[in-house]
C-alpha cells in the first residue's frame, strides 16, 4: 500500500545491507511513522512482544527473519532449535507464527549448517512474496461477495455498511491485509463503501490503525465504540461484519481480538452476515475445538488501566482511567463458534465455517 504516494510492505529488507530488516513501529502509529531496523534475534522477538509488530500474518513474516539472524551465530541443529522455539514462544495464540518457523525449520534441516544462512533469507523472502498474493487473492474473493450484496441492496440504500473490529489491513500483514483487502478493492472498484470502525479495547487498534488505514486510502468510514455494534445491527445500520482471525479450526472456530465474540453474537441475532478472512496459514489442523484447545494470550494489565492518545499540546501521553489500586485481566482474544459464522474468505474462495467447507477447500491439508 501507499503512504504519501510512497509505495510500503509491512517489512522489507534494507536495499544496501540485506541481513537488516526494516518494520514500522505500530506503537507509534498514527501520530508518528516510526522505522525501526531489526538486526537479531532478540530485537525480532521483542518487536513481536511489545506489538510494534502486530496481525499474525506479519508476525510470522518478521519472525521468519529472526530465525535468519539467529542462524547467522550458530548454524548448528541446536542453534537452529533454539532458535525457532524462542521465536514462536513470542505470542502464543497466533497460529501463523508457528506456521511459519515451522516451514523455515522443515526447509532448513535437511541442509548442510554453512548453507542455512542464505537460504533462511531466500526462504523468508518466499514466505513474503507469498503473503502479498495470498491477500490480494482473499480481497478478490471477499469483493466479489460485497458486490453480490450491494446487487441485493434494500430500494433507497446509499452505502454498502461494513463493520470491523481490530485491525486486520495491510499493517497487519505484509500487504493488503485480509479482512480489509476486499473493502479497498471494492472502494476502488466504484462501490459506495462505508465502515464502521469499532475502537477495539484495550488497545485501540481500530481507532488508531484501521481508521489511519482507511483514511489513507480515502474510504469512509466512521468510528465506533466497542460496544455501539449491537445498537447499529438492531437498527439496520449494519450490512455485514468482517474480521480478520489469529487461528482457525479445523472445524472453523475462530480465534480473533477479544470483542469478536461479541459482535458475532449481536450479528446472529440480527441476522446480520459475520464473516473472517484469512490465509489458509492462520488455520490450525491440529486444534478441533476452539474455546478448550486455543491457548489465549493474557496480557498485562496496564493495557486496560492507561490509555494512550495526544493530550491537547499534541503530544503524545499515557493516562490512567482507574482509581490506583484496581487490577485489571486483559485476554487478549476470544474465540467465535463456527456455528455464528457466516463464512470464510480464503486466498482459495469461500467457503463454510466447518469442517466440510475447509476440506473442500483444502483436501491437499484436511487429510
Amino acid at each position: 500500500m501507499k503512504i504519501n504516494g510512497t509505495p510500503y510492505r509491512s517489512v522489507w529488507r534494507d536495499a544496501q545491507d540485506p541481513r537488516l530488516v526494516h518494520i514500522f513501529d505500530q506503537t507509534k502509529l498514527p501520530w508518528s511513522l516510526d522505522i525501526l531496523s531489526l538486526r537479531d534475534e532478540a530485537e525480532v522477538a521483542h518487536a513481536i512482544r511489545t506489538m510494534q509488530v502486530r496481525g499474525a500474518p506479519l508476525i510470522g513474516a518478521v519472525a521468519v527473519y529472526g530465525l535468519a539472524f539467529a542462524l547467522q551465530k550458530d548454524a548448528s541443529d541446536a542453534g537452529l532449535e533454539q532458535a525457532a522455539a524462542m521465536l514462536v514462544e513470542t505470542r502464543p495464540t497466533a497460529i501463523n507464527l508457528r506456521w511459519a518457523i515451522e516451514r523455515m525449520v522443515a526447509h532448513l534441516s535437511p541442509l548442510d549448517p554453512e548453507a542455512r544462512v542464505e537460504a533462511a533469507y531466500k526462504e523468508a523472502d518466499a514466505i513474503c512474496d507469498e503473503d502479498v498474493q495470498v491477500n490480494e487473492s482473499i480481497g478478490r474473493h471477499g469483493l466479489e461477495l460485497f458486490q453480490a450484496l450491494w446487487e441485493k441492496r434494500r430500494p433507497g440504500q446509499e452505502r454498502l455498511n461494513i463493520l470491523t473490529h481490530c485491525n486486520a489491513g495491510w499493517i497487519a500483514t505484509v500487504d493488503w491485509g485480509t479482512a480489509l483487502a476486499p473493502i479497498y478493492m471494492a472502494h476502488d472498484a466504484g462501490l459506495p463503501v462505508h465502515v464502521w470502525v469499532d475502537e477495539t479495547r484495550p488497545r485501540n487498534q481500530g481507532a488508531l490503525l484501521t481508521a489511519w488505514e482507511l483514511g489513507a486510502h480515502g474510504v469512509p468510514h466512521t468510528l465506533v465504540a466497542d460496544n455501539a455494534g449491537g445498537h447499529l445491527m438492531q437498527h439496520g445500520d449494519v450490512d455485514i461484519v468482517i474480521v480478520g482471525t489469529d487461528r482457525v479450526t479445523r472445524q472453523g472456530d475462530v480465534a480473533n481480538k477479544i470483542g469478536t465474540y461479541l459482535k458475532a453474537l449481536a450479528a446472529h441475532d440480527n441476522d446480520v452476515p459475520f464473516w473472517v478472512a484469512l490465509p489458509s496459514s492462520t488455520i490450525d489442523w491440529r486444534v478441533t475445538d476452539g474455546v478448550t484447545e486455543i491457548p489465549i494470550e493474557e496480557r498485562s494489565g496496564e493495557e486496560v488501566t492507561y490509555v494512550h492518545g495526544l493530550d491537547e499540546q499534541g503530544q503524545a501521553a499515557r493516562l490512567r482511567v482507574t482509581p490506583q489500586g484496581t487490577k485489571a485481566a486483559n485476554p487478549a482474544f476470544d474465540v467465535t463458534p463456527a456455528r455464528l459464522v457466516s463464512g470464510l474468505i480464503t486466498e482459495r474462495g469461500r467457503c463454510d465455517a466447518s469442517a466440510e467447507g475447509l476440506a473442500a477447500l483444502f483436501p491437499d491439508q484436511a487429510g
